[in-house]
């Protein structure tokens, strides 16, 4: 990515003339950007007190920049950006975290995210974008925006779907037309007491 000419934004001037951008990461890169982050538009609007509990540790600028982060740098995982953000000094500088102990843990990240919405995060990519579009809008060469509008992740779409009827392993029943059934019978041997005997008959006569 480079530059043409000297392009100001809000007071802050760009590199020279097609200077390539400092490495993803370094605090060359991150010291560059720092000055377009609009803090006290993202505080003005989300940095507000909670009607109930403590105040917040962090300011809604700094939870936003620690968001930002996953971008800059090559981790591109919060739980590792969490984890690394003690050893990375440039990296809290950006974020504004002068405390090395002192840092946002997911749940305030979360929170965060919640609280800010979808919406929050296209106004916050409008008003980066509108010194741009005002200074590009005075340059001889059409010029092309990407959009990146956020849009709404699917995140209840494939989660606690309805469990399913578990199919049986028999053969379902099938109504069919019944078999005559057999007359079931019962044998049985019963032993009788018998005598037997006889009569001497007189021979016959002729």
């Amino acid at each position: 990515m480079s530059f043409r000419g000297r392009t100001e934004f809000s007071g802050v001037v760009s590199q020279p003339v097609n200077a390539p951008l400092p490495p993803t990461g370094t605090a060359q890169l991150l010291a560059l950007l720092d000055p377009y982050i609009p803090d006290d538009f993202i505080n003005t609007r989300w940095n507000v007190r909670p009607a109930r509990g403590p105040h917040r540790a962090f300011s809604a600028a700094q939870l936003w920049r620690v968001h930002l982060l996953t971008v800059l740098t090559p981790v591109h995982s919060l739980n590792l950006l969490l984890n690394l953000l003690a050893e990375q000094r440039a990296w809290r500088v950006f974020a504004h975290l002068p405390h090395r102990q002192r840092l946002p843990d997911a749940r305030m990240l979360h929170e965060f995210r919640g609280r800010i919405g979808v919406s929050g995060l296209r106004a916050i990519n409008d008003t980066l974008l509108q010194p741009l579009v005002e200074q590009a809008a005075r340059w001889e060469q059409p010029l092309a925006l990407i959009d990146a509008t956020d849009l709404e992740a699917a995140c209840n779409g494939f989660k606690k779907n309805k469990p399913k009827p578990t199919r049986h392993a028999k053969r379902p029943w099938v109504a069919a037309r019944s078999k005559p059934g057999r007359v079931v019978g019962l044998s049985d041997t019963r032993s009788t007491l018998f005598d037997c005997g006889g009569v001497r008959t007189p021979p016959a006569s002729c």
